[in-house]
């Protein structure tokens, strides 16, 4: 494989290039100097998925107490729940991340959509408990699979000065679908119940029918599906499929920047989990904050998550991936140390807490460069099975992170537990510089 800047990337991928005229191809969307409607139509229909995508996820969490107190429902059930729908997110990621690559990014990332969308609306129709299981599982392998089929879709399509800012961009619908699921959950659900939250879930699947016809596919993906088609491809490549297109992710070319990238996502999201499972139960039950206060305070660290993931990408596409996240994640670490362990040296000035709350939210920012450097460190052949594969199976590992702070908090309190994420943080910010350097890496079909 030829990059284009392998002055500032000594160590790029071992591929088997592809030859091809750029004298004689029309130019691929990525290659444009100016944005046009193509490429907001995209990053629109992406931002979107990733919005509902998270709001199906948070709304339940909202919704636990009503199911489980008209089903009579334990506690070990709704666990159960929970814990197969976030394990359904690791093999979404990795199922629609095969099917991604071969069939193309648009009609997967619809798909995952309506995957979603339709077993959260079945999930208002549950009578039973394993019915209720069965939908959440549904609702859960859509969820896992829109993540990495949105940022693929978006790293192949938009310029490489500046993938950063909009990869980071998408990622924004994270605290807009907590912000949703929130005011869905908890202020709509006592009025209209939890039944009608759930159906009216399916409207993210209504806009997918809506705007589908005006979605374009990934130029470079209808680009390499053409290489494979003329014959130039690997004879490997043509005969991959199903369980085949994921082994490919273990090969000498792909499995060092795979587990690499696997061990950063669990990282940053040990981080995140870590943080956000039992911070609501921390101010509540620790500092004695009403719920209401809580809630105020978590809406805080939710502003500043959104503005993190705005900034990170130009830090990002600026300063490179591998600094961004390191400034990202002392940042993070030290807002987390400053409301934990620091917390009665600065609880007399709120002002300064609710900066550090802040902090915490910004340095979540991190979580916008994964859709970038992902797509810049796989090929074209199977960059959405990396990047689902690579986020889900962390999230899935995720289902412990509440067990450890409750055995932390046994001994040192939710305080305690909470301020492990912080070193989930650094190490994060550390992991990083085991990569090349990727920022303004171009793609090529021929990867």
């Amino acid at each position: 494989m030829s990059w284009n800047n392998s002055e500032t990337n000594p160590d790029p991928m071992p591929e088997h290039p592809v030859p091809l005229s750029s004298d004689t191809q029309p130019k691929l969307l990525n290659e444009y100097e100016k944005l046009t409607s193509r490429h907001y139509k995209i990053l629109a229909m992406s931002w979107a998925g990733w919005v509902f995508d998270f709001y199906d996820l948070i709304l339940f969490t909202f919704l636990l107490i009503p199911i489980s107190r008209e089903y009579n429902f334990t506690n070990l059930q709704m666990s159960y729940v929970l814990g197969a729908s976030l394990a359904a997110t690791a093999v979404g990621g990795v199922i629609f991340g095969i099917l991604s690559d071969r069939f193309g990014r648009r009609p997967i990332l619809q798909l995952t959509i309506l995957t979603y969308s339709v077993g959260t609306f079945l999930s208002g129709m549950a009578g039973s408990f394993w019915l209720l299981m069965v939908f959440r599982i549904l609702t859960g392998l859509g969820v896992g699979g829109e993540w990495g089929t949105g940022q693929t879709y978006i790293g192949e399509t938009f310029p490489a000065k500046v993938r950063g800012r909009y990869c980071a961009m998408m990622q924004t619908g994270a605290p807009i679908g907590i912000a949703l699921a929130s005011i869905v959950g908890g202020l709509i659900s006592p009025v209209i119940g939890w039944r009608a939250c759930f159906f009216i879930s399916l409207l993210p699947a209504i806009l997918v029918l809506f705007i589908r016809r005006h979605l374009p596919e990934s130029d470079l993906w209808l680009r390499r599906k053409k290489i494979i088609q003329s014959g130039l491809a690997t004879v490997r490549e043509k005969g991959n499929t199903g369980l085949r297109q994921f082994q490919i992710l273990f090969s000498k070319a792909n499995r060092k920047y795979f587990i690499l990238g696997l061990v950063l996502a669990i990282f940053d999201m040990s981080a995140y989990w870590l943080t956000y499972s039992w911070m609501p139960g921390y101010l509540h039950t620790e500092r004695n904050f009403t719920l209401t206060k809580s809630a105020f305070w978590i809406l805080v660290t939710q502003t500043g998550g959104f503005l993190g993931y705005l900034i990170f990408g130009l830090v990002a596409d600026r300063l490179g991936r591998r600094p961004a996240y390191s400034i990202y994640s002392v940042i993070m670490a030290l807002g987390l140390v400053m409301v934990t362990i620091f917390w009665d040296n600065i609880v007399m000035y709120p002002f300064i807490i609710l900066f550090f709350m802040f902090m915490v939210g910004f340095g979540t920012g991190m979580f916008g460069g994964f859709g970038s450097l992902f797509s810049e460190l796989f090929p074209t052949s199977i960059r959405s099975t990396a990047m689902g594969s690579a986020f889900n199976l962390a999230r899935g590992i995720q289902f412990f992170t509440p067990v450890i702070i409750s055995i932390i908090a046994m001994k040192y309190g939710l305080g305690g537990g909470i301020s492990l994420a912080a070193v989930f943080a650094l190490l994060t910010g550390a992991w990083i510089w085991t990569f090349p350097e990727t920022r303004g890496r171009k793609l090529y079909a021929g990867d």
